[in-house]
């Protein structure tokens, strides 16, 4: 989905599509996640969204689709892994191996996976799978939820404040972004291979 569009669908529908558009990039359908929240600051700064229905909008669609992910892991997730995981290479020992690991740092996961592409995705559903408990994936959550939004969006409005930017050039952000989350994770990866 090209700016264009996005921008005659916030233009549009307004509040309601910032809701939509992170609802579904948090439960996993591919969607501009960062970029979007960019663009929300500087249409805040150009005038066209109003700050507290715009980041509540944001609040309430990325913490929705953190909670149906969950719910989804939770009731769907461990018996789907269990029938049809041999399917894909998911056997008994990997799926323990896994579970160890994510049980390890469950809250650093959920509230700071918010920040890596996949990560959120799959987070809220491993959550779920694994049971954690409702309020520990509650208050994980909401606490994640506001320290992914907010500094996107107040990095839009500042730097639209700042600078003359095109909202056309926004998506870019994103690509930059996962330029240098795909940098982090080979440096981190070829350092623990030479240790």
């Amino acid at each position: 989905m090209n700016i264009d569009t996005l921008l005659h669908y916030i233009n549009t529908y307004g509040y309601l599509m910032i809701f939509i558009f992170l609802f579904f990039g948090i439960i996993g359908i591919p969607a501009p996640e960062e970029s979007l929240l960019f663009l929300i600051g500087l249409l805040i700064d150009q005038r066209s969204l109003t700050f507290l229905p715009a980041v509540l909008a944001a609040f309430f669609g990325a913490f929705t689709g953190m909670l149906s992910a969950y719910v989804v892991g939770k009731y769907i997730g461990s018996p789907f892994i269990h029938k049809y995981g041999k399917y894909v290479g998911i056997t008994e020992e990997r799926w323990f191996k896994v579970k160890n690991k994510y049980m390890r740092n469950v809250h650093k996961t959920i509230v700071f996976g918010f920040y890596m592409p996949g990560i959120r995705q799959i987070s809220p559903y491993f959550a779920g799978i694994n049971k954690i408990s409702f309020l520990d994936f509650l208050l994980s959550s909401i606490l994640g939820t506001v320290l992914w939004i907010l500094p996107f969006i107040l990095a839009g409005y500042y730097a639209g404040s700042a600078f003359n930017i095109n909202p056309k050039y926004v998506p870019y952000l994103g690509l930059v972004l996962l330029l240098i989350f795909l940098t982090v994770v080979f440096v981190n990866f070829f350092k623990k291979r030479k240790a």
